[in-house]
């Protein structure tokens, strides 16, 4: 194990409890946990209540990595039973209900999804229904005798509802009962979970204690926002961003956040280190930099820790050729208009002015003029296994343009070789690869 003060920095950074008496003494557990030298039992609770987990999610998700890293045992605890009530925490109405073949089915790659983030041979799955589905109702009276309703209508979230009139309904008590009661169940030494759950995480350290356990040390880390800059990143918001969300697609959505953002998003969800990112900020507030320059890298860092750093290359690329030089998905061609005959011949009109670089062309509808393909999606599919090379060079799988000029080849599938010429029109003609023309 590292030393004790050097797991610490690591550990607390980033961790906010809005109490800095909760933090000292949450501060002040953790030295002398890690001062007895053995692992540590940390877990992170997840609720399956919609199929995607979010790069919301992988802020306590890089918590629980730091612990992970550092040699201490870590699960990831599938909520398959509290999803059926739903973490009231953040919100200001009661979630709907759900059944259990709907959590069951939200949750069926979850753990997948999470080993973007997660160590996969060193993390431990859990599913609270293991435990949660078997207690009594003796038990249940048992765990709830040991809190108070002042307690739950303190919450601000209740107290507004309250205020306002609206409903509270018991069954949204038992989240926190459940939720304490996984601390029982695992006998942890840690919980990371996000600031609003803080109430939970410390409910879980009173039912320790009323079962005889060592209460557990509460690590709670910020809430992300969404893609509006605004207000908490939620698939019920449409400010989201999935961890399934394609390369390109991640990236694009990075790209449109809001400015004022870009730093924290550095600092929850990259590994970018302190130093780096102060500078960053001094840059931007001295306008040195060009604040697009800096979200790139932001772009790049984040599809490159979910999907790799090929992908995120890719990416950035389909980027700039797509919204940068304005090749809009969905359009035939960018520049020219296309003029398409079925007899393997494609005769496109253009302009005289064509850079060194060609113009950026969609090559779907071109390798559909040529007879070889069925249907568009046939294409499109042979272009994202790698089977089509323009240049020599394989096309990205996130985009389908690539720029032709004057000499220009494509090369699709065994034997076929589309050669490109110029004399006011640009002629695609379909020729025998080993004759070369």
């Amino acid at each position: 194990m590292r030393p004790v003060e050097e797991q610490l920095r690591l550990l607390m950074r980033g961790v906010v409890y809005g109490d800095e008496g909760v933090q000292r003494a949450m501060e002040s557990e953790l030295r002398e946990r890690l001062a007895e030298g053995r692992p540590l039992r940390v877990y992170l609770g997840i609720d399956p209540t919609a199929p995607d987990l979010t790069l919301g999610h992988t802020v306590p998700m890089r918590k629980l990595r730091q612990f992970q890293d550092l040699g201490h045992e870590t699960i990831l605890l599938i909520g398959g039973f509290t999803a059926l009530v739903g973490d009231p925490s953040d919100k200001d109405s009661a979630r709907p209900m759900l059944t259990l073949e709907q959590i069951e089915e939200n949750a069926r790659t979850y753990a997948e999804q999470a080993f973007r983030v997660l160590d996969r041979d060193r993390t431990i799955i859990r599913n609270n229904a293991e435990w949660l589905s078997k207690l009594d109702f003796q038990e249940l009276i048992k765990i709830a005798s040991n809190f108070t309703v002042g307690q739950f209508l303190q919450r601000d979230n209740f107290a507004l509802r309250r205020e306002r009139g609206d409903p509270i309904y018991v069954h949204e008590f038992f989240y926190a009962f459940m939720q304490a009661y996984d601390a029982v169940a695992l006998e942890t030494d840690v919980q990371v979970g996000a600031t609003e759950q803080l109430f939970n995480l410390m409910a879980g350290r009173d039912l320790q204690r009323a079962y005889g356990q060592r209460p557990q040390i509460a690590i709670t880390t910020p809430i992300l926002v969404g893609t509006d800059g605004q207000v908490r990143m939620s698939k019920s918001q449409g400010n989201h961003i999935a961890l399934q969300d394609a390369p390109a697609d991640m990236y694009g959505k990075v790209m449109s956040l809001p400015d004022h953002v870009m730093l924290d998003y550095f600092t929850l969800v990259t590994a970018v280190p302190s130093e780096e990112i102060e500078e960053m900020r001094r840059q931007l507030t001295s306008r040195s930099v060009n604040p697009m320059e800096i979200k790139k890298r932001l772009a790049r860092e984040i599809v490159t820790d979910i999907h790799g750093a090929v992908a995120a290359q890719q990416a950035e690329d389909h980027f700039r050729l797509v919204v940068q030089e304005k090749a809009v998905p969905g359009e035939e061609y960018v520049n020219p208009l296309p003029v398409l005959l079925k007899s393997g011949t494609a005769r496109i009109v253009t302009e005289d002015d064509s850079d060194e670089r060609g113009y950026l062309h969609n090559l779907v509808p071109i390798l559909m003029g040529t007879d070889l393909f069925e249907s568009k999606g046939e294409a499109r599919r042979l272009i994202e296994q790698g089977g089509v090379l323009v240049d020599g060079k394989k096309m990205h799988p996130v985009s389908t343009f690539a720029r032709l000029k004057e000499g220009s080849q494509i090369r699709i599938k065994e034997g076929s070789l589309i050669r490109i010429k110029h004399g006011g029109v640009w002629l695609f003609r379909i020729v025998d690869a080993d004759k070369q023309g």
